[in-house]
């Protein structure tokens, strides 16, 4: 029998050249360790996820694999199918009132398939982002973009390039 039909090692070996590959190191940091225990995908030991109960996420999607990401998932927060998520991206679907700073204002966040967040992006509440938006680095995302197939950066973010629909490539891993 070979050694990657082992259940542990399967998942390592299947995983190895996608976007979310499983790790013995995270795997021994979120399982063994206690970092991110609740979450039922591979997590960065050093990114933080707040409420994993309110996350919802597609197929080949990770988020906070990537080091230093922060998802605070007070709200709903839903992930579509092959979304990658950079180092030190905040998801944040709850903020305080200005007016009482000890109460929170709510909202969801829905993130479509085959999206890219760039590093150190911020994606705050109630944001939608459609299939195919590209975030760029540094971003803050403000307000939403359903329609997808762009690219959107600055602060706030607005779009600087629409996307192709017809060079667009839907993948899937096996």
């Amino acid at each position: 029998m070979p050694i990657y039909n082992f259940p542990l090692i399967k998942h390592i070996f299947r995983t190895r050249y996608t976007t979310t590959r499983i790790s013995i190191k995270v795997l021994f940091f979120q399982k063994v360790l206690g970092f991110n225990r609740k979450a039922y995908w591979p997590v960065h030991y050093t990114s933080t996820i707040v409420g994993i109960e309110n996350i919802k996420i597609g197929v080949g999607t990770a988020p906070g694999d990537s080091p230093g990401c922060y998802i605070n998932a007070i709200g709903k927060v839903e992930i579509g199918s092959y979304t990658m998520l950079a180092p030190n991206v905040g998801i944040i679907t709850a903020n305080h009132d200005v007016y009482d700073l000890r109460k929170n204002v709510v909202d969801n966040i829905k993130i479509g398939d085959y999206c890219w967040i760039g590093m150190n992006a911020v994606i705050l509440p109630g944001v939608v982002l459609g299939d195919h938006t590209v975030v760029g680095a540094g971003s803050v995302v403000t307000k939403s973009f359903p329609e997808g197939f762009c690219v959107i950066a600055g602060v706030p973010a607005k779009i600087i390039r629409q996307l192709d629909k017809e060079r667009v490539v839907n993948y899937r891993y096996e």
